[in-house]
């Protein structure tokens, strides 16, 4: 294909992609339902999140995560480990069932989070918090 075949071929293409929206474009309009949390025992927290509205389940970890976040944040500590989440859908109501463990200094393992890098995140991105 020549010089010029490929500038036609990309500008159809981009003018292919500046028509009408793509079903996986809908707005993202969550509705957060609420949380509530459990202290399981010493430095291990349940949460339970539901929500509306979610895409898919990384928008209830999400949800989950910011809850664990806000919460080391409220009782003094700087970190948390995600040890697991359930999430389930029924009737357009997604439910997340997390568990963290929250601590002063950074846990060990992979799925560790920052409370307070992940608050701001969470606030910078909607996401309410406990």
């Amino acid at each position: 294909m020549r010089v010029g075949g490929v500038i036609a071929f990309l500008a159809i293409g981009a003018l292919t992609a500046c028509g009408a929206p793509q079903a996986d474009q809908d707005p993202y309009n969550p509705a957060y339902q609420g949380v509530e949390t459990h202290l399981l025992d010493g430095d291990l927290v349940n949460f339970r999140v539901a929500m509306k509205g979610a895409r898919a389940s990384r928008d209830v970890d999400a949800y989950a995560e910011c809850a664990a976040a806000q919460y080391a944040l409220i009782r003094g500590y700087g970190f948390a480990r995600h040890v697991r989440t359930n999430v389930y859908e029924e009737g357009g109501l997604w439910r997340g069932d997390a568990v963290y463990t929250i601590s002063a200094a950074l846990p060990r393992g992979l799925k560790t989070i920052d409370a307070e890098v992940t608050a701001m995140a969470c606030a910078e991105n909607g996401i309410p918090m406990v």
